[in-house]
Formats: C-alpha cells, sequence, structure tokens
C-alpha cells in the first residue's frame, strides 16, 4: 500500500486540537488507571498494535498491576476488574461498535451507578477520541 498522508503532512491544527482534547479529558477527574485501562481496552477491539503497545506502556507507567493489563482484551472472563471497571469497559465496547447486540440503556443503567453523567459524557467524549485516533485516523495516515 502507498502511502496516502504521512504523519508529518497532518495539519497542525488538527492534531494540535487532539492533544487538546486529551488535555481536557486529563483534567476531568476520571481515573488515570481506569482511562488507560479503556484505552488499553479500545486499541484492542481497533486492532491497533502501536496503540495497544503504547497504552499497555502507559497503563505500567500509571501503576497499572500486569495480570490486569495482559487481561484486558478478555475482561468478560476473568476476576481482575472491579464491577465499575466492567461497566466502562461494556460502555466502550458500545461506543466503539455501537451496531452490535447492545442493550444501551442497561449499559447506561449500569455505568450510571458508578459515575455522573459529566463523568460518563466524559468519558464517551475519551472513548470516540480514542477510536477516532486508532481506527479512523489511521486508515487515512498510512
Amino acid at each position: 500500500m502507498s502511502t496516502r498522508i504521512t504523519f508529518l503532512e497532518i495539519p497542525r491544527g488538527m492534531m494540535s486540537t487532539m492533544m487538546a482534547a486529551e488535555k481536557y479529558i486529563s483534567e476531568t477527574g476520571l481515573d488515570v488507571q481506569l482511562l488507560e485501562l479503556i484505552r488499553l481496552q479500545v486499541s484492542h477491539i481497533n486492532r491497533c498494535a502501536y496503540c495497544v503497545d503504547m497504552h499497555f506502556k502507559e497503563a505500567m507507567a500509571a501503576g497499572e498491576e500486569l495480570q490486569r493489563l495482559y487481561s484486558v482484551s478478555e475482561w468478560k472472563d476473568t476476576s481482575y476488574f472491579t464491577a465499575e471497571e466492567r461497566a466502562c469497559f461494556a460502555w466502550a465496547e458500545y461506543i466503539t461498535h455501537p451496531g452490535g447486540q447492545h442493550d444501551e440503556q442497561k449499559l447506561f443503567d449500569e455505568l450510571i451507578t458508578f459515575l455522573d453523567k459529566e463523568k460518563i459524557a466524559n468519558l464517551t467524549f475519551k472513548e470516540q477520541l480514542s477510536n477516532c485516533r486508532q481506527d479512523r485516523i489511521t486508515q487515512i495516515f498510512v
């Protein structure tokens, strides 16, 4: 496949806007380790090897346990994650692939037991931002 747009050709305004959005997310009060777990999970869903590697390392730096990191893509089949983390993972799967077999209201009702609406909105924005960078943009910038 030939290069479509190199990373050096990405408009500065676009990258600075994405970085500003990441900065906003980091200031929302969402738990850093939870955000890193979700970034890693979304990276697995989107099958972005570069992103998996990056977010694995960032989660390690944030103090996450190896066993949980290795198991994040199989979160439904392990006991390593809290009910809150599971609710966030389920929401992330829904946001990443909204057309699947999801009961949107049930997922939201579960999530609202742990996070208020503002944090859910910020979490949703973070998941969309991750999806944009990992899945959509990497399709263009090869």
